[in-house]
């Protein structure tokens, strides 16, 4: 396969809500340009980027896909995201590696959640942004007003860079055209002000677009392009998959207008320097020193580990060494790839700014950063803010025996994907799957099942719940065991006292005289630190509190390490009783943002959960912004009934904050439920 220079590349993200046609899309262009003889269908399992079983049976992408193809002598590199919300974290792993995101929106439901969400992070990132409004020829369509909500919404950099005409059977070209006929709006209107909204970015153009009236595309291109990378211009196309309207424009439009590497807002990478993290802005020329991201993995039964790569600078060659990430441990490239969905390709090089992959390394790991010299051990991509793994199951094998190897599969299946996070809980023996939502928790489980023949039951995680103490108190006891030959001796005073919270547990020993040897002292400690891993008031570990060893006795002959142990454990539990121990619950910082529309019943929703709102804000866009606090115990199915709220328009983030003192009630049900275990 030919090598494609780095002007010649283009790179491509097709980002929106689930069911909007980015898949067909693919398919359509992939057809349009010879790539394909018969464009593949979602509903039958034929799509190229679609391969995988789970998303066959869904009829839905669950995966980021990677396809290509050429056209007017350009190479199109095209990547195709899930849609839905809870996979959002492989669409902003594609977005790292495409110069230019395209936001298809369905005709027929028009702007929607996912629609927003990468629309207002392509403006937030100033990345280059065009939208196709797809399935323009569906029944119930109203393309105007469909147009009119997007510039409403999303301003008037929002223009069109083509309209539908003969009943959306075709579309016209704008940018090239100054007249013709369509089914909405003017073609000389829509020229000029496309012309217009480019020329205002250069000076030069502008000067020469007053004197002669009008410019051609050639001359547009320039400024073209520097009004995508400032976000000065956002295109709009017309098209359907399914009839192949406006594919063969979109297509022309890829090649002749998107940006290549070198025309694009680079992506950064971070230098970890020791003054802090600074920004490296990577050339997109093959003579560079090598620099490439690894923004997908996959675990492949057949050729391993398959690294997808864009090369950000320099170029990669099959068979040349290269160093992996912090660590810059040096491996081959003994296979390097072209992608076309499931289908591979061996090539022998891959110039900057190109996308391919890399097999059988099983050093590979997300957002890995491949390079050429050591100077380059301490990068990292910059600019990813991946969604924070919220909504958890804990699983436990179903089998006997299974337990280490569903870790090993659960690892490999986090590694796969950065919206998934496994967690252990040491103190509940729990090992916890974290995703972005339920559907995507049920679709990591049946890749455990089908991929890998793995069952597991499943429960919510269990609430780290702590314990602490409220007053000072004071505890003692002797430890006195006689047996046949040598005893058991060991006595110990102490007090306790509490502490502010998030300070731990603190030992200060104050033993005077060699009442306690100093040999013993950690043998005192062990056993007040196996007390704390299982407070009295529910069976919670004890934090937040000072223990004081204050007195105690020895004998030279029968005091050992297991007396002082015992004596220890036994001494603190009598002092922790007084000490009016209390259960602790950990509280959550929460940022909620709604529609408007939606504020009262998220007010309500959060009353319910006993969280306590302590910001509200509103932007130009009607969207209101909540920060509460609200007990974990409380968020458990958050996610769901915001969804469910909002109409899957709502998102919202948490984090860990501090512990309260839970409630007498919330107390007394889980001491219950503590003795009702131990019986």
């Amino acid at each position: 396969m030919a090598i494609h220079e780095t002007t010649e590349i283009r790179n491509i993200a097709l980002v929106g809500h689930a069911g909007s046609g980015k898949t067909s899309l693919v398919e359509a262009l992939l057809q349009e340009s010879g790539a394909k003889t018969t464009a593949g269908e979602v509903e039958r399992g034929s799509a190229t980027t679609d391969f995988d079983p789970l998303e066959r049976r869904y009829r839905h992408s669950l995966n980021l896909g990677l396809a290509g193809c050429a056209h007017l002598d350009r190479w199109i590199n095209l990547i195709d995201t899930p849609g839905y919300p809870d996979f959002q974290a492989q669409t902003l792993a594609a977005l790292t590696a495409a110069e230019t995101m395209v936001v298809v929106v369905n005709a027929q439901t028009g702007i929607e959640p996912m629609t927003r969400r990468m629309m207002d992070w392509a403006i937030a990132e100033r990345m280059p942004c065009m939208v196709v409004i797809n399935k323009i020829d569906a029944n119930g369509t109203h393309l105007g007003q469909l147009f009119d909500e997007l510039t409403a919404t999303y301003g008037k950099e929002c223009l069109p860079l083509d309209l539908p005409s003969g009943h959306a059977r075709q579309v016209v070209d704008v940018l090239g055209q100054r007249q013709g006929a369509t089914d909405f709006s003017s073609v000389s209107e829509a020229h000029a002000a496309l012309v217009e909204q480019v020329v205002e970015v250069d000076e030069t153009a502008m000067e020469r677009y007053l004197e002669e009236g009008d410019m051609d595309e050639q001359t547009l291109h320039a400024p073209f392009e520097q009004a995508l990378r400032e976000g000065h211009l956002i295109p709009v196309c017309f098209a359907s998959a399914r009839t192949g309207a406006g594919v063969g424009q979109l297509l022309e439009i890829f090649a002749r207008l998107a940006p290549n590497p070198l025309e694009g807002n680079p992506h950064p990478f971070l230098r970890h320097d020791p003054d802090g993290d600074r920004d490296l802005w990577p050339q997109a020329t093959p003579e560079a020193p090598l620099l490439a991201h690894v923004f997908k993995v996959e675990h492949d039964p057949f050729i391993g580990t398959l690294g997808f790569v864009r090369i950000h600078q320099g170029r990669l060659r099959k068979g040349d060494p290269v160093l992996i990430g912090p660590e810059g441990k040096t491996v081959k490239v003994a296979h390097l790839l072209r992608v076309q969905g499931k289908e591979h390709e061996e090539i022998d090089e891959a110039e900057a700014g190109d996308i391919c992959a890399v097999a059988k390394v099983e050093e590979l790991f997300q957002d890995a950063v491949l390079h050429a010299d050591h100077e380059q051990d301490d990068m990292a991509p910059g600019g990813i803010a991946y969604p924070t793994p919220l909504v958890g199951l804990a699983l436990k094998a179903r089998r006997r025996g299974d337990q280490q190897k569903i870790a090993e599969v659960l690892q490999r299946l986090v590694a796969e994907d950065p919206g998934l996070r496994l967690d252990l809980d040491k103190h509940a023996n729990e090992t916890v799957l974290r995703g972005l939502g339920e559907f995507h928790l049920r679709v990591a489980l049946e890749k455990l099942d089908e991929r890998y023949h793995m069952e597991v039951d499943t429960r919510p995680p269990s609430i780290p719940y702590r314990e602490t103490v409220t007053v000072r108190a004071s505890g003692h006891y002797r430890h006195k065991k006689q047996t046949g030959g040598a005893g058991q001796f060991g006595e110990v005073e102490l007090e306790v006292e509490p502490l502010e919270r998030g300070a731990g547990f603190e030992l200060v020993d104050r033993i005077t005289g060699g009442a306690i040897p100093a040999p013993f002292i950690p043998a005192v400690e062990k056993g007040v630190r196996q007390a704390l891993e299982a407070g009295t008031v529910a069976g919670y570990p004890v934090r937040d509190l000072r223990v004081t060893l204050t007195d105690g006795k020895h004998h030279p002959v029968d005091s050992k390490e297991v007396a002082f142990v015992t004596a220890g454990r036994k001494a603190f539990l009598e002092a922790y009783r007084k000490a009016a121990p209390v259960l602790l619950e950990p509280i959550a910082d929460l940022e909620v943002k709604v529609p408007g529309a939606a504020m009262g019943d998220l007010s309500g929703e959060l009353a319910a959960r006993r969280a306590r709102i302590t910001h509200t804000g509103y932007d130009s866009r009607g969207e209101v912004t909540i920060a509460a606090q609200a007990p974990l115990a409380e968020l458990e199915d958050f996610a769901t009934r915001l969804k469910s709220l909002t109409g899957g328009e709502g998102s919202w983030t948490m984090r860990f904050h501090h512990y309260e003192t839970a409630p007498e009630k919330l107390r007394e049900a889980l001491a219950d439920r503590s003795r009702t275990e131990e019986v």
